[in-house]
C-alpha cells in the first residue's frame, strides 16, 4: 500500500488557512447527508466502532478519520525562462486509533496514526476500503504502543502531570467546498518576467553581470479537509493559499555570498500584488542586493546598544523566540515539566515588558483590510476556535493548547492544528502583539537617534529585514545626524527570550502582518520594536572565490 512518504513527496508545502469567504458554514446534519465523502467516512467509522476488536484485547475508545482533498498549481522560472509548470490533485486519509481512556492512552509525544493515499474520485466503496485497511493497521499499532507505554511508565516514580487526551463536545461544521481561482496563465507570465528583470529593466541591468541566481515562483493551493470521529464530530473545512516570490543571489567583491528573498502571500488571489507592484518589488530587491554587495563590512568591534527592528524583522523575532514557546506541546514521559520549550517554567511570570500584551485570536478573519492566514472557526480536532489572552501586560497568562492537556491546562482552547497528513499539535492561529502606548514610527526613529547622542555613540543600528536564524540581512548603521549606512556581515548576540523580557524599551504604531505558510499557516502581527541593549558583531563566514570569468550576456 502507498505510504506517507509518497504523499509528502508530492506536496510543495503544507498549509491550512482561512479561505475566501463565500456562503456561511452550516452546523446541521442535513448538509452532511448530502456529501458522498462524509457519508462514506461515517459509514466506515460506524462499522469500525462495532467490529474493531481483537479477542482478549481492548476496544478503541476513540477513532478519527481525516481526509484531505488537495489541488495545487506551481510554476517556476529562472533567468527569464519557464522551467516548471505543474498542476496536481491528490487525496490522502489519516486514521487515528486510541486505546485506553482519556487519562492514559496509546498516544505518544511523537504522534500516532496511519496515512494512506485515497482514491481520486468519490467512489464510496473504494474510499471505505482504504479506511478499513488503515484502521486495521492503526489499531494494531495502537495496541503495541499502549503495551510498551504502560511498561515504560513503570520506570518513573512521578505520575504523569496531565491526562493524555481531553474530551470534547461533538461539533458539526460544514464549510463550502473551495477551489483554486487564481489566473494561472497571467501569474506564470509574471514570474517568467520577474526572473529576468535583472537583465531587462534599465534601472538594474548594469548590475546584471553580478547576478548569480534569479528565480521566481508562484504557487496556489486549495484544500478541502473532512473529519469525523467517534465522539460525533463531523467537519468539512476549505482553505486556499496563494504565494509568489523571487530569490536573488550575488557575491560581494570579497567573496561573501549575499541573497534577497521576497514575495507576496494571500488567502484570496485578489489580495496578491498587481503585476506592476510585483515588478517593482523585484526591482527594489535587486537594488538592495546591489547596495548590499557594495556595502562595507560591519565593524569588527563588538557593539552592545540600541537596535531598532522594523515590523518585518520584529515578526521574525516573535515567530522564532516567542510563538513556539507558548504553544503547549506535551513534555516527554517521566518529566515534571509543564510543556516543552523556553517558557515551560514561565507560567504566570513576566516574559515581555509590561507595555506589551499578546492575544491569539483565530476568529480574526481580517486585519487592515487583508484576509489572514491562520484564521479558522473550528480547529482540526473539532474544537471551536477562541481568542486567548496569551500575555497580559508582559505576564504569560495562558498557553495555546490542543486536546493533549498539560499541567494546569486541562482542556483545549481551540488551537489543535494539523499540517497535511500530520498529527494535530498545539499551534497559534492569528497572534496580535498589542502595545499599551504605541509610539509613532517617526518618533521611534528619532528616539533611536537620541539614544546614540545620549550614550555618546557614533552610531546605533536599525534592522529592516532578517534571514533565517535571525541573521540581519538589511542592517543599517544610523548616525547621530540621522543618516543611514547599509552594512553586511553581521550577527546578533544576546537576542533571546531574556532580551525580549528585559530589553524592549518601546513599540511602534505600525503593525506588520507576517503570514507564514508551512508547515502550518499562521499570522503574526507585530509593530516595530526598539531594543535598548543588543549585541552586534562581525560574523566569520567562510569566504568563497568569485567566478573565474563573466556570465553569458
Amino acid at each position: 500500500m502507498p505510504t506517507r512518504s509518497l504523499i509528502l513527496a508530492s506536496l510543495a508545502i503544507s498549509v491550512s488557512i482561512f479561505a475566501e469567504t463565500a456562503p456561511a458554514p452550516v452546523k446541521t446534519a442535513a448538509a452532511v447527508e448530502k456529501d458522498p465523502v462524509l457519508i462514506a467516512m461515517k459509514a466506515e467509522l460506524e462499522r469500525s466502532k462495532e467490529k474493531l476488536v481483537l479477542p482478549g484485547m481492548q476496544r478503541p475508545y476513540f477513532i478519527e478519520y481525516r481526509l484531505e482533498d488537495i489541488a495545487q498549481f506551481e510554476a517556476s522560472a529562472n533567468f527569464g525562462a519557464l522551467v516548471r509548470e505543474d498542476r496536481t490533485k491528490q487525496k490522502a486519509v489519516r486514521v487515528t486509533v486510541r486505546i485506553g481512556d482519556y487519562k492514559n492512552d496509546s498516544s505518544t509525544v511523537r504522534g500516532d496514526g496511519i496515512v494512506q493515499i485515497a482514491p481520486e474520485d468519490a467512489e464510496p466503496a473504494a474510499l471505505r476500503q482504504v479506511l478499513w485497511f488503515a484502521t486495521d493497521e492503526a489499531y494494531k499499532n495502537a495496541l503495541r504502543t499502549y503495551a510498551a507505554k504502560q511498561a515504560d511508565l513503570k520506570r518513573f516514580q512521578a505520575p504523569p502531570t496531565a491526562d493524555d487526551f481531553s474530551p470534547a463536545k461533538p461539533v458539526i461544521h460544514i464549510e463550502p467546498l473551495v477551489k483554486l481561482t487564481m489566473d494561472e496563465a497571467d501569474w506564470t507570465k509574471r514570474i517568467v518576467e520577474a526572473s529576468g528583470i535583472y537583465a531587462s529593466d534599465e534601472r538594474v541591468n548594469s548590475f546584471a553581470p553580478d547576478i548569480q541566481f534569479s528565480s521566481a515562483t508562484v504557487h496556489g493551493l486549495a484544500i478541502n479537509r473532512y473529519t469525523v470521529n467517534t465522539e460525533g464530530t463531523e467537519l468539512r473545512q476549505g482553505y486556499t493559499i496563494y504565494t509568489a516570490g523571487v530569490s536573488l543571489a550575488s557575491q560581494a567583491p570579497d567573496g561573501m555570498r549575499l541573497s534577497r528573498d521576497n514575495g507576496t502571500t494571500a488567502t484570496v488571489p485578489t489580495e496578491m500584488e498587481s503585476g506592476k507592484a510585483f515588478h517593482e518589488r523585484v526591482v527594489r530587491d535587486l537594488l538592495s542586493l546591489r547596495d548590499l554587495r557594495n556595502a562595507p563590512l560591519v565593524s569588527d568591534e563588538d557593539y552592545h546598544g540600541p537596535v531598532l527592528f522594523s515590523g518585518d524583522s520584529s515578526a521574525d523575532i516573535f515567530n522564532r523566540l516567542f510563538v513556539p514557546n507558548v504553544e503547549a506541546d506535551k513534555p516527554a514521559p517521566g518529566t515534571t515539566a509543564r510543556t516543552q520549550g523556553a517558557y515551560t517554567s514561565s507560567y504566570h511570570s513576566r516574559v515581555l515588558p509590561e507595555f506589551l500584551s499578546v492575544v491569539d485570536d483565530p476568529l480574526m478573519k481580517t486585519f487592515a483590510g487583508k484576509h489572514l492566514a491562520g484564521s479558522y472557526e473550528v480547529d482540526d480536532e473539532g474544537v471551536p476556535a477562541q481568542a486567548v489572552e496569551v500575555v497580559s501586560k508582559g505576564v504569560l497568562e495562558h498557553y495555546l493548547i490542543n486536546r493533549a492537556p498539560v499541567k494546569d491546562v486541562p482542556q483545549s482552547n481551540g488551537h489543535g492544528r494539523a499540517a497535511l497528513a500530520q498529527r494535530t499539535q498545539s499551534r497559534s492561529g492569528v497572534m496580535l502583539v498589542k502595545p499599551v502606548k504605541p509610539v509613532p514610527a517617526a518618533q521611534l526613529h528619532r528616539r533611536l537617534v537620541a539614544m546614540a547622542k545620549d550614550q555618546k555613540r557614533d552610531f546605533v543600528y536599525e534592522a529592516e529585514t532578517l534571514a533565517g536564524e535571525l541573521l540581519p540581512r538589511l542592517l543599517y548603521r544610523v548616525y547621530r545626524d540621522g543618516h543611514r549606512e547599509l552594512v553586511r556581515g553581521a550577527v546578533f548576540d544576546e537576542l533571546d527570550q531574556r532580551s525580549m523580557r528585559s530589553d524592549i524599551v518601546a513599540a511602534g504604531d505600525d503593525p506588520y502582518i507576517s503570514m507564514t505558510v508551512a508547515p502550518i499557516p499562521q499570522t503574526t502581527i507585530v509593530p516595530s520594536l526598539l531594543f535598548g541593549q543588543i549585541g552586534v558583531k562581525r560574523a566569520s563566514p567562510e569566504q568563497e572565490k568569485l567566478p573565474y570569468y563573466a556570465p553569458p550576456q
